[in-house]
Order: structure tokens, then sequence, then C-alpha cells
């Protein structure tokens, strides 16, 4: 077990300066062209790209809060860079990662061989809350399930990085990857004459293509809508934004109606029939015919225009026990077992409460692990023992010995830091990476992704929704 744990003491890795306080060179031209600034000239920066933000009305609700309340998500002006090697061995991995993720998830809903092969329990997938057994049986196209896939990495040394969890559902801040860029490239335009960083701009394409390949077999030109469950929505920026930069229809439930066990789209010419849907819905609420019956975001008879093949939702009703924190410690499995390839990323080591002898060393550890709900999200439901008082900890003990299958424990990783404009200056704080993946006929991803940062000097939780921010993403050419 003390191995699961070797992280902990080792110190926080600078992307910038590495362990031994030299400029990594990848990093040279920002140190001198961007940090050799003035604090006050950075903070005036700061200063103009939230008034963009605020003019682009890039904000999210904050769920608990009072209603309607929008917040800007804090935005760093010292962009997180990667060199081309670093990238291009990132990005076999999650490709690696996210192909066997589907061939998981079409497994279970037909032959259910990684089951009868005792590789992943039964019990672990049918019981699980995400599960959907209407699923049973129903081919997608590509055999796709998860054609959007957000995966969360954490870097603790120059070349060893761990996933933290994997996003399946309906993965989110894609857009402020995109607005990032746009902004660093008006405040800065000199910093990308004297580098050659790779282009996010055209990930809206990349989704656009995807979800074509992703149509119903025979349909050559599929009419595509963003579902959205409405204004309230913590994303709906992000929900508009897309529909917009791919020149689709962003609709509501009531926006749409099933005939024929087809679906389509109320329009001002008439009825036009709709055969993608990027669902930012979750399951439950999609047809209150199959899953709840209270809900009015979804459309009554969606789930058997899908089933039939009419319409294709993306992403799939189901992926939810693949993105599960519980399934996740299967991962590396699935990869050997589908692939027949040892993992390129690495999982957290992590504790199994369900198991007597992990949940018993994680109770006589709490304070120096991380606990988290096995279905939460958002970076609630979790627990950091070394920044949680007495209280707190004894608090998320009761929680755990109330229902120690419902959560898993890891060692508090020293998570890398970059350069953060902060109210001192320019300070290290700690940061993770969602790279956006895309699985069609082909896996694509832009290069890079959503850095998010936590400003709070010594935390480790980067989530919006908990005072984090976020910044550009350079990936470098050769």
């Amino acid at each position: 077990m003390s191995d699961k744990n070797r992280q902990v003491q080792r110190p926080a890795f600078d992307e910038m300066y590495g362990f031994e306080q030299t400029i990594r060179p990848h990093y040279a031209q920002v140190a001198t062209g961007l940090m050799a600034q003035s604090t006050e000239a950075l903070w005036q920066k700061q200063r103009d790209a939230e008034l963009i933000f605020r003019r682009m009305g890039i904000t999210f609700a904050v769920y608990g809060a009072q209603a309607g309340e929008e917040r800007l998500i804090p935005f760093d002006v010292v962009p997180r860079v990667f060199s081309a090697s670093e990238w291009s061995w990132l990005e076999r991995g999650l490709k690696q990662r996210v192909q066997a993720l589907n061939m998981f998830l079409h497994d279970i809903y037909h032959g259910q061989e990684i089951l009868k092969a005792g590789i992943v329990p039964r019990e672990q997938v049918l019981n699980n809350s995400m599960f959907r057994p209407e699923m049973q049986g129903v081919t997608l196209p590509n055999q796709v399930y998860a054609q959007i896939a957000g995966i969360d990495l954490v870097r603790v040394s120059e070349n060893e990085f761990f996933v933290l969890e994997d996003n399946l559902r309906t993965p989110s801040g894609v857009s402020y990857m995109l607005e990032n860029r746009n902004t660093m490239m008006r405040l800065f335009p000199n910093l990308f004459t004297q580098h050659t960083v790779r282009p996010v701009q055209h990930y809206p394409q990349l989704l656009l293509e995807t979800l074509r390949e992703s149509a119903p077999e025979h349909v050559d030109d599929p009419t595509i809508v963003v579902l959205t469950p409405g204004t309230f929505n913590s994303a709906y920026f992000e929900h508009a934004f897309l529909a917009s930069q791919m020149g689709v229809e962003l609709v509501e439930g009531q926006d749409l109606f099933v005939n024929d066990f087809k679906v389509y789209m109320r329009t001002t010419q008439g009825p036009q029939q709709v055969h993608v849907i990027y669902r930012r819905v979750d399951d439950e609420f999609l047809d209150p015919t199959v899953f709840r019956k209270d809900s009015m975001l979804g459309v009554p008879g969606l789930f058997e225009a899908y089933r039939r093949g009419h319409v294709v939702l993306t992403n799939g009703v189901g992926t939810g026990v693949a993105d599960d924190k519980s399934t996740y410690l299967f991962v590396p499995e699935m990869i050997e077992f589908y692939l027949g390839e040892k993992p390129i990323l690495s999982n957290v080591p992590t504790w199994r409460l369900d198991r007597p002898d992990d949940l018993k060393y994680v109770l006589d550890h709490l304070p120096e692990l991380v606990v988290k709900e096995v279905q939460g999200s958002g970076g609630y439901g979790m627990l950091v023992g070394p920044t949680s008082s007495k209280g707190e900890i004894e608090a998320f003990r009761a929680r755990i010995l109330s229902d120690p299958a419902g959560f898993i424990a890891q060692p508090t990783l020293s998570l890398s830091t970059c350069p953060t404009l902060v109210e001192a200056g320019v300070a290290p704080r700690h940061v993770d990476l969602r790279p956006f993946v895309l699985s069609g006929k082909h896996i694509r991803l832009a290069p890079g992704g959503l850095t998010r940062v936590a400003l709070t000097e010594g935390s480790l939780v980067v989530n919006s929704s908990q005072g984090g921010g976020t910044k550009d993403t350079w990936v470098l050419e050769d």
C-alpha cells in the first residue's frame, strides 16, 4: 500500500523551470517576451482580458448560488506551453485510451466479453446507476458511444503524467479553450509571431466533421442540432457558442418532436428531420416516456427513434458507466484486453473502499489522501485530506463508513505548477489539463486543451465552480 502513496512527498514540478530551476527550452521565449514585462503591465492585460470576456458574455452559472448569478471564469495571461514531442506522446496515449473506452461501451451493451473474462466485475457494470439496460443490443454508427471525451490529466514530473478522470457524458470547457486562444492573440500578437503555436481554432470544424461521421447509415447530408437544457444551465454559453461556430441550430426539447419514429425540428418553413443531436442534456431527462417522467427538457419518443437508428445522440445514452470513478480503475486492463497494448498513460494509484484492506488503510490515513465520490463531479463530494480540518475529516469518515462502495481514494499528488499572475506578481500555481478527444470514423483532437489553474496558493482544486481559473495552452511546432 505504501507504494501507492509514493508521490505525496515529491515537490511540485514547475513546467517553466523544471526541478532544477532552469528555464526549459520551449519556455525560453515566453520567459523573455512575457515574463520580462512589469507586473502592472501584465495586470493591465489581465483587465483587458476580463473586459473582452464580459463583452463576449463568456460566463458560467453557479449552481446553489442566487438565482441568475453568472460569473466570469478567471483567465490567466501566462500561457502553459508544451513542446511538440511532449504533445505527440500525450496524443498517442489519449487516442489509445478513448478507443478502449468506446470498445468497452460497445461490449457491455452487446457481448459483454470483458465481463465474461472477469476483467471487470459483472456487478460493477450491471449494478451501476449509469448503466442503461435499454441500450443492450443497440448498435451505434462506428460503434462509438463517446464522440466527445474530455480526459483530465495531471503532471508530476517532466515525463510523468496521470489520467485523473475520464469525462464521457457531456464534457464541457472547450469554448473556454477557444476563447482563451482568441484573447491571447488579441492581447499578445507579438508572442505569436515569435512562436509557431499549433492552432486550435479549427476545433468546431473537427467537431462538425465528427458529428457528420456519426450520422445514421445512408444519410449523406445530415441535419445536426445542439440540444441544450436552456439558459439556466451552467454551460449554456458553451452550447450556444458551439452551435454558432458549427453553423447548426441550438434547440431545446420543445423545439423537437417525434413522428413515425423520426425526429423533427420545428422551423418557420415547416418540420425538418434531424439526424444527429449533440445533446448537453443528461440521460435521465432525454425522454419522459423512458426515463424521468417529469422531465420537461427532453422529447417524448426520442429514445425509440434513437434505438431504431433514425437519429444519433452524441454522446450516446449509457456512456456514464464508463466515466464512473469506480470504472476508471479498470481502464488499463481494458486497453490490454481490447487492444493488446500496454497503456501509454497511467491511472493515479487508487484504493477501492469496497475492499476491506483498502478501506482500513484509507480510514487510517485520511489526512494524507484525496477521497472522491465515485459519481461526483466538479470538485464536489470530495475530501482533500492535507487541506481539510479535523472536523471535515471526521465528517467525511462518517460518510465513507455509511457507504464504502460509493468512494475511492488516491494519494495527494504533487500536481505540476505553472507561472500564474496573482496579486503579488507572477507565482507558481497548480494546474491540470483537459484535452478534448473526438471519435467518429477517425479519432482526432485539437492540440492542447483546457488548462485549469488553482488560483489559491497551495490549492489543488482547479474547478471553476470552486474558484479555479483557466490558461491558454500552447503546443509548439518542431
